[in-house]
């Protein structure tokens, strides 16, 4: 039994945490979650295709990196270490805001009738625990968000870059 309040306390520390960070994230970089948010809504597909080929791209180079640098002096280890850390960085940073547009557009769908801030907290909630249903969560749910919301972060970036 104490295992079980142990876990539920946990996961409950997970949630709220989780939802402090998505609302900070939204208030720091309003406009560049609206944005990812209505490409995410718009264009599913094309967002899910584009993060999915991307952060395997980049992931691959990352660890492909680390790798190399495991098995050499240390100059050399310090040379490539730099790049990876900094394509592991920004693959966090892209699946950080893909993340909040999604809990954002969660939330927007559900909970229409509330103001925009409960509908991103509840959207949180909601993206959080169902992310932590074993198997269905953890390896189609959250990899098809994230990913989404990568796709979409970075066709907003394209989009902005077209624009401009």
């Amino acid at each position: 039994m104490a295992d079980i309040v142990r876990l539920f306390f946990i996961v409950f520390l997970i949630v709220v945490g989780l939802t402090a960070y998505v609302l900070v994230v939204n208030a720091l970089f309003a406009p560049r979650i609206t944005r990812t948010k209505s490409i995410a809504r718009s264009t599913p597909v094309r967002s899910l295709g584009i993060g999915l080929v991307n952060f395997l791209f980049f992931a691959v180079i990352a660890l492909v990196l680390l790798s190399v640098a495991e098995n050499t002096g240390p100059v050399l280890r310090a040379i490539l270490t730099l790049p990876a850390l900094v394509i592991l960085a920004l693959l966090t940073i892209g699946l950080s805001l893909g993340l909040t547009a999604m809990a954002n557009l969660i939330g927007e769908q559900i909970f229409s009738d509330l103001p925009a801030r409960k509908q991103l907290l509840w959207g949180t909630v909601c993206l959080a625990l169902a992310c932590a249903l074993p198997f269905v969560g953890w390896f189609l749910l959250f990899p098809y968000v994230g990913l989404s919301g990568m796709g979409a972060v970075l066709l907003g970036f394209l989009k902005r870059s077209e624009q401009s």
